[in-house]
């Protein structure tokens, strides 16, 4: 039934500061923006081995209430250095949601909350990293 990861959407009250902060935490601008012109009210970033996509929506468009708390899915993206990804992210304004947590040899979940009030999961997983491996060999 599920067939892959598509697209993970945040919401912002302010999607260019959003759209900003992203750029600098992924090291690239969004390839999508509508409207095309003038202040986006969303945007797509294409990330990872797999060219996910990562939203950025205009809170106003949220099909829920947004809480005050940080709020979201749980979504965990691999990282290779869970410690320095947080740092990093720490240091650019994210606020640490779960600190991380071994799961068992080879898999490592911690979270932070983005400026914007999104939670951004990350995990180092081996299991990641072994069907990387199985791909990129066929």
């Amino acid at each position: 039934m599920l067939r892959g990861l598509t697209t993970v959407n945040f919401f912002a009250d302010d999607v260019p500061a959003a759209v900003a902060w992203y750029a600098e935490v992924l090291g690239q601008e969004p390839y999508f923006a509508r409207p095309e012109e003038g202040t986006p009210l969303y945007v797509e970033f294409r990330i990872g081995d797999y060219l996910h996509e990562l939203g950025i929506l205009d809170s106003r468009f949220a099909p829920h209430t947004r809480s005050e708390q940080p709020s979201g899915a749980m979504v965990y993206w691999h990282v290779d250095e869970l410690e320095d990804n947080i740092e990093r992210l720490l240091s650019l304004g994210a606020t640490l949601h779960d600190k991380p947590t071994e799961h068992g040899p080879g898999f490592v979940t911690a979270s932070v909350v983005d400026p914007f009030g999104n939670i951004l999961g990350l995990m180092f997983n081996e299991h990641y990293l072994e069907i990387l491996e199985t791909r990129s060999t066929v």
